[in-house]
């Protein structure tokens, strides 16, 4: 009889570079990376490219071959380079994980090989969950190609597919081994990506940090313009911010029952679930925030000041607050109800039912219960923002007057 108690840590650190030109063969920091972890050189690497981005980008595949043979020192490919899906579609088929997952083993990869992904975030997703799973845990090198993945996802812990209609039911937290991000890629992005990763950055800014988002109020326009400057300046603010809760925060693998950085999240994930993910995750996720705001703002959380100020910034950026899926269908429990996606998101994490709201911008707080009743309310008041707002160009940041 007796316990044998045994605590266990781990630190892992990983770098996150900046840059443009990551293939280009006087850039030495994907060959630096590799050289320097390696004690067997070179070191085999599977290339895995998001489709969408090689379309966007047709000489990749011969820059990223050239690159290699020019480092072949220090990288050597291991297979031809694997190009898959892009968008959730390929978070959505468990087929793409095999054909990865069989990659690998035909590669003969071991944990001390590479999985290099260049794609959005779902793409990572994907390469993460695969390469984190083969052998217990290949090294990852995220190449992140969107603002939203640039700034939010792709300097995170998790990786995830979804399944029985669920966002990333599977899935693992597994530090990436490196991240660059190659602001280059940006560029090909249409009007619609590139706004709409800006409403991680609006997220992170409205829990940590409101000079920040006092920054990104002055630098709509700007954005809305496709000023590559400020948007370089926004990605780095926002991955810092990420980087810096994930490492702070006290819960990295999420343990426990509240999930900060997930503000917004739970009516994000049932939407874009909802629209058949007609809605990309940031587009989900800038709903998400105006209708936890509005609840906050109508339970006499957040001063109305400030409410009419976030949603200032939403609309500004061209991202909508409403979509007829928001609508109540009847009760919570019915499955089109965005209401079900409070369980669901419970249920996710585990624990109590724990959101974040704000008492003010850089001030939240969380909850335990939500009132159905306030939160349709919240529901109807973000219709009529999205009825009344203007459509006309150069309208940046006009906010409809409508008060809860």
């Amino acid at each position: 009889m007796g316990t044998i108690e045994q605590a266990i840590r781990v630190t892992f650190q990983f770098p996150v570079h900046f840059t443009t030109g990551v293939f280009a063969s006087a850039n030495p920091v994907l060959r630096t990376l590799v050289a320097g972890a390696s004690d067997r050189l070179p070191s085999d690497t599977l290339v895995v490219v998001d489709e969408g981005v090689a379309r966007a980008h047709p000489r990749l595949l011969d820059d990223i071959d050239r690159y290699c043979r020019e480092h072949a020192t220090a990288i050597r490919l291991a297979s031809p380079v694997v190009v898959l899906p892009g968008g959730e579609q390929v978070k959505n088929d468990p087929r793409y994980v095999d054909q990865l997952h069989r990659a690998i083993h035909d590669a003969a990869l071991c944990r001390q090989s590479y999985v290099l992904a260049v794609g959005g975030g779902a793409l990572l997703d994907l390469a993460g969950y695969a390469a984190s799973t083969a052998h217990r845990g290949l090294r990852m090198i995220r190449v992140p190609t969107t603002v939203l993945a640039q700034d939010d996802s792709a300097v995170g812990v998790k990786n995830g597919v979804n399944a029985f209609g669920t966002k990333n039911y599977f899935g693992t937290f597994a530090p990436p081994f490196a991240v660059i991000t190659d602001f280059s890629f940006l560029a090909t992005l249409t009007d619609r990506d590139w706004l709409s990763g800006v409403s991680e950055a609006v997220k992170a800014a409205l829990i940590k940090d409101p000079a920040f988002f006092a920054e990104l109020e002055r630098s709509v326009e700007r954005l809305v313009a496709r000023d590559a400057t400020v948007m370089e300046q926004v990605i780095r603010r926002s991955a810092a911010l990420h980087l810096a809760h994930i490492a702070n925060g006290g819960d990295p693998f999420e343990l426990g029952s509240s999930r900060p950085l997930d503000f917004g999240h739970w009516a994000a994930h049932k939407l874009e679930l909802l629209t058949g993910h007609r809605l990309r995750h940031g587009e989900a996720v800038a709903i998400g925030l105006a209708l936890d705001c509005t609840y906050a703002r109508l339970s006499g959380w957040l001063p109305e000041a400030d409410w009419r100020r976030i949603i200032a910034v939403i609309q500004g950026l061209r991202l909508a607050v409403h979509v007829p899926e928001l609508d109540d269908p009847g009760e919570p429990a019915h499955p089109r109800s965005v209401l079900r996606g409070l369980e669901e998101f419970r249920e996710h994490l585990g624990g109590r039912l724990t959101l974040l709201m704000l008492r003010g911008i850089g001030h939240p707080f969380e909850v335990h219960e939500v009132d159905a009743r306030v939160m349709i309310r919240s529901i109807d008041v973000l219709r009529g923002l999205e009825e009344a707002r203007p459509t006309a160009p150069g309208l940046a940041g006009a906010l409809p007057r409508a008060t809860p």
